[in-house]
This record gives C-alpha cells, structure tokens and sequence, in this order.
C-alpha cells in the first residue's frame, strides 16, 4: 500500500504543479489583457480628451465668428441709417430751395435730361404758380441746345417737385423723388465714402 500511496501522491504533485502552471499561465495571459485594455482604455480617453478639446475650439471659435458678424450687422446697419438720413435730409434741402434756386435746378436738369425732339414740359400746381418770369423762355432754349422744342403745359401734374417730360405720348419722370431713387445706390456710394473714408 505505501508504494499506491507514493503513486498517488505523486501524481496528485504532477497534477498540482500542472494546474499550478496552467493558473500561473492564466494569471499572466489576464495581466496581459488588464495591460492591453487599460492600455487601450488610455488611448481613447487621449483620443476622446483630444476631440472633446477640438470640439470646444471650433464651438468658441463659430460663437465668435457669430459674434463679430453680429457686430458687423449692427455697424453696417447703423452706416445704413446714417446714410438714409443724410439722403433725406439732402432731399429735404433740394425741395425747400428758393424759387430762383429751385427753378435753375430745374433748367440743369432740363439739359441732362430733354431729347431733341418735340415735347412737353408738366410741372405741378404749386410750381406753376411760383414759375418765375422767363423760365419758359429759358426751357425753350435749353431743349433748342439738344435739338429739340419744348412746350410748358399750363396744366397742372399731381407730382409734388420736379417735372414730367412727355415726348409722343411717352412720359419721362423727373420729379425729384424720382431722381434721387434712381440715383440711390450712386449717392449712398457717394455719402458712405464721405463720412467713412
């Protein structure tokens, strides 16, 4: 019996060492996996630490973009504003010249804008009445200078300033709102670059 008892103790030490190896082989293969997943864990929390911080740029960087095109908005609008009263407040000055001023305003208009054919000149009520003397003579010579003949109509126009050109049947829209919308974008050009240059 003592040599089944050495068998057995021998082969329960074989069996021993064997699952001591094999516990040691797997205590080292899960050190290597708990190495490679913290390593891992590692890499991404780099990887998530780099985009959470690239992330954060571009947001502060897009406020502020937002902010200075706020800010932009704001300065052009109140050049815009500045630049509308200015506009209105020319137009208010051309409207309340004197007569004698109104009425050479309106023969240099005249020689930009009559045609050297036969016509007729329409001007409002209110100018009519405070025509000066040898205005119509003045009209007549300036549309002879463009080859053409105009007639001043003793009618009335329901226009507040300026004057009406009707050649043929056409009519041609002088009245000084007329001219300023037109000239809009020319004049606001030209005030922006006064008072911003």
């Amino acid at each position: 019996m003592a040599g089944l008892d050495k068998m057995k103790s021998q082969i329960l030490n074989e069996a021993k060492a064997a699952a001591d190896e094999k516990t040691a082989k797997a205590n080292a293969e899960a050190e290597e996996i708990i190495s490679q997943a913290k390593a891992e864990a590692g890499k991404r929390q780099s990887s998530i630490s780099q985009k959470s911080a690239a992330e954060v740029a571009n947001y502060k960087e897009r406020i502020a973009s937002s902010v200075d095109l706020q800010h932009r908005t704001k300065i052009l609008g109140a050049k815009q504003e500045m630049i509308a009263a200015v506009l209105d407040k020319a137009y208010e000055t051309v409207t309340n010249l004197n007569d004698k001023e109104y009425f050479d305003m309106i023969l240099k208009l005249l020689d930009r804008y009559a045609l050297p054919q036969e016509g007729e000149i329409f001007f409002s009520a209110a100018d009519l009445k405070r025509m000066p003397t040898g205005f119509e003579q003045d009209a007549q010579k300036s549309a002879k200078a463009k080859g053409g003949s105009l007639k001043v109509s003793r009618q009335g126009k329901n226009i507040e300033n300026g004057f009406v050109l009707v050649y043929g049947g056409i009519e041609e829209n002088c009245t000084l709102r007329a001219i300023f919308d037109a000239k809009r974008d020319e004049l606001s050009d030209k005030v922006h670059r006064m008072l911003f240059s």
